[in-house]
């Protein structure tokens, strides 16, 4: 695209967006009188940002909200009826939820290991399912997903918000046209200073916490005090590490930005626990390589994928403390996700450049838009969460094993490593009602 092309894309494009924004202020007002009944599963941390954005809409009304937690559940209750007005009905498990035959559509904002259980059952009820990332807790669970989401008739969407930010949809639009040439390599990177959980004996759960309805279909474990909130995403059985849990927002943006709509046939990863002495079951540092084949028939080169973590490195990398960079054969994108983007061309010189964050609101409106028929697709369907949640699982099980890994991407196999094949799966609760069928 010429320069003078350009400058006319971006003219029409801020028109288009201006007009976009005033267009969906207008459907949120229109559809105030035909308001989308929705419930929401997992009121923590992101849980409570979907409660407080989504009460503020006038084409949603929140109808339930669920948690095994007490405390959380009332905390969701008076946040939602404060600003919407109403007062949703709290239940603490999701059973009933989704039993519900008004409530059209469920925001599943739970720990990993409820990701995809959940969005089974919700899908199974008749309900459209937005659920967070990664959309699965293993490679499994993630292929039960895309084939029930595709069955189900229904639209799913994953909280990789990224995919529906109109400042990286220019980004990605700009290297897909060849502003920078062919991109051979993308890396992501996850950057950033966690703190420690600690070392901690088994103890007696709290009595504001169903602990044995929170474990649900994983093995029961003992509680312990660094186990909830939030920590659960250090231990394999219930969480992907931080690659799962920030770094797949980046892998993400990487995957979209290369153009692979498909698994790699190769995953090396190296990480271990350089810096945290504490009982986190992943790694705080970690390097992943995937290789993804040439097309021959196309002519089309080898590409891979790079991803960077260190959690214990509280320091921006090329500008951006998570990020995401596409090495062209002519220049270079560097992104970061939750901040912009600059794009570099020949002798380094700087072409262009934005800034911009994802929104929720913006995600919410490709996925309401999708249920009433407005859109075809969602933009971050279950086959796009489990391409990038895959990237994740297959890495820490290269880091677990310390070999390469060879994948076969049409059948979801590891070839020629029965530990590691072992690993695409997990262990389930014996007869717990929410083990999905087929694992």
């Amino acid at each position: 695209m010429s320069n003078t092309e350009r400058r006319t894309f971006l003219k029409s494009a801020g028109a288009g967006a201006l007009a976009l924004s005033v267009g969906q202020q207008s459907l949120r007002a229109a559809d105030a009188n035909n308001k989308l009944i929705v419930g929401v599963i997992g009121t923590g941390g992101m849980g409570s940002n979907h409660v407080r954005t989504l009460a503020k809409r006038e084409d949603v009304e929140i109808a339930y909200v669920c948690d095994v937690d007490k405390r959380r559940l009332a905390a969701a209750v008076e946040s939602a009826s404060s600003i919407a007005g109403n007062t949703p009905k709290a239940v603490d498990d999701l059973r009933n939820l989704l039993d519900a035959r008004e409530v059209d559509a469920v925001f599943i904002a739970t720990p990993d290991h409820w990701h995809v259980p959940a969005a089974l059952l919700a899908l199974d009820a008749g309900k459209h399912v937005y659920v967070e990332k990664p959309c699965s807790h293993n490679i499994r669970e993630g292929q039960l997903l895309v084939k029930k989401a595709g069955q189900s008739g229904k639209v799913l969407q994953v909280g990789t918000q990224s995919r529906s930010a109109p400042f990286l949809k220019e980004a990605i639009q700009r290297v897909h046209e060849g502003e920078i040439g062919e991109v051979l390599v993308a890396k992501a990177w996850n950057s950033q200073r966690r703190g420690s959980i600690g070392k901690k004996m088994p103890s007696k759960p709290p009595e504001y916490l169903n602990f044995d309805r929170w474990v649900g279909p994983a093995p029961m474990v003992a509680y312990r005090t660094n186990l909830l909130p939030s920590i659960w995403r250090w231990w394999r059985d219930f969480g992907c590490g931080d690659i799962g849990n920030d770094g797949v927002h980046d892998i993400d943006v990487a995957l979209w930005g290369l153009g692979m709509n498909s698994h790699p046939s190769r995953v090396s990863c190296l990480g271990g626990k350089s810096f945290f002495d504490d009982d986190q079951q992943f790694p705080d540092t970690q390097y992943s390589v995937c290789e993804y084949p040439s097309n021959n028939s196309s002519g089309g080169k080898t590409k891979r994928l790079i991803f960077e973590q260190r959690t214990w490195s509280p320091y921006t990398q090329e500008g951006y403390e998570n990020g995401a960079a596409f090495y062209g054969t002519e220049g270079i994108m560097l992104l970061g996700h939750t901040r912009g983007w600059k794009l570099f061309g020949k002798r380094n010189k700087l072409i262009a450049e934005a800034k911009g964050r994802p929104t929720l609101d913006d995600h919410y409106d490709n996925f309401f838009a999708c249920i009433r028929g407005e859109e075809k697709q969602p933009a971050a369907s279950a086959a796009i969460g489990h391409f990038a949640a895959t990237i994740c699982h297959l890495s820490n099980i290269s880091a677990r094993v310390g070999r390469v890994l060879n994948y076969d991407p049409k059948n979801e196999t590891i070839s020629g490593d029965e530990q590691a094949s072992q690993q695409l799966r997990r262990q389930y609760r014996e007869s717990h009602w929410a083990i999905p069928r087929d694992v």
